[in-house]
């Protein structure tokens, strides 16, 4: 026989739980995107403490509607080992270099990936400010707040997490490097110090620019994928997800280095 009042505790410990595990962790990653959860996998893997707060209800970004709602995503050779270590399948479009693979499966299998890895998701959590420490100000960690609450104005305080390493991974607003520009009033590793704000479509050198610039754009916080690319004011590349990939796992491979030393 159920008991109602079994299964609301069974849920607020174990949520309660999983999120007191989290309050200090090693990386807090903004946005589960497809470049957040393949970092969050390469860093779990490598038995990293990582969460992910994700804004929305969904994990998975823009993945699900492929383009135009057409649930199919392009994928180029450069990111193929990464889809394959995913466990995710793909077929060869008649054009040299390009493959086919279902939105669908590519943003659960990613999900899913990063989980049993080791990371741990937290969706309906709005990242509203960073912390700071240090005579330099450096990234510290998040302030969040429940989406709903965000959401409707409520006069709600937020809470807090800790981490070594804080990853921008909120897509064409570059919301965290944002809120280092404009509350802390300090200058980002870019051109002009601010975040510039993409250029129009160019797949080409959209995709190039995702992998090139993912990196520690202000110290302790790093961009990758499409946050990385309105920071230095690069080219958006549509709905082709190789680069987000191997963004990713660049970020993670950043972090991992500066880890270690």
């Amino acid at each position: 026989m159920l008991d109602e009042k079994i299964i609301t505790r069974a849920i607020i410990e174990s949520y309660t739980q999983k999120f007191l595990d989290t309050v200090e962790t090693d990386v807090a990653i903004v946005g589960a995107g497809p470049a957040g959860l393949t970092c969050a996998y390469y860093l779990a893997k490598k038995g990293v403490k990582v969460s992910i707060f994700e804004r929305k209800l969904s994990i998975g970004g823009g993945i699900w509607g492929g383009g135009a709602m057409f649930n199919e995503i392009v994928i180029q050779e450069e990111a193929l080992p990464i889809l394959q270590e995913m466990e995710i399948n793909y077929t060869p479009y008649k054009e040299k270099g390009y493959y086919i693979a279902n939105a669908v499966e590519f943003a659960c299998a990613l999900g899913l990936k990063a989980i049993r890895a080791g990371a741990k998701i937290f969706n309906l959590w709005s990242a509203i400010d960073v912390k700071v420490k240090g005579e330099d100000e450096r990234v510290s960690g998040l302030v969040l707040l429940w989406t709903p609450v965000e959401l409707t104005n409520m006069h709600v305080d937020p809470i807090t997490v800790e981490a070594k390493y804080v990853v921008d991974g909120t897509g064409h607003d570059a919301e965290i490097a944002s809120i280092v520009v404009k509350k802390l009033k300090k200058k980002l590793n870019t051109p002009t110090g601010d975040v510039i704000g993409e250029k129009p479509m160019w797949a080409e050198f959209g995709e190039k620019a995702t992998e090139e610039f993912t990196g520690e754009v202000y110290p302790g916080l790093i961009v990758m994928g499409m946050a990385a690319v309105a920071c230095y004011g690069k080219h958006r590349m549509g709905p082709i997800f190789g680069g987000m990939l191997l963004s990713g796992r660049k970020a993670a491979n950043i972090i991992l280095e500066k880890l270690r030393g």
